[in-house]
């Protein structure tokens, strides 16, 4: 049986279910992207998120 956790409040200081996660397929693409993708390249796409956000119009 999947276990169901709310992992934004969970795993904060990481993953709690280790392997059982069911979301253990984002966590290794997310590792792969953060160790191959310079710091700069990554301030560049957030920035850029950041900009399209602000000019969304408001919900």
């Amino acid at each position: 049986m999947e276990q169901k956790i709310n992992c934004a409040q969970a795993c904060t200081n990481g993953c709690v279910l280790g392997d059982k996660c069911p979301y253990i397929e984002f966590r290794e693409a997310t590792s792969k992207f953060i160790a191959e993708t310079p710091l700069d390249q990554i301030l560049a796409i957030a920035q850029e998120r950041l900009r399209k956000k602000m000019m969304e119009p408001p919900k």
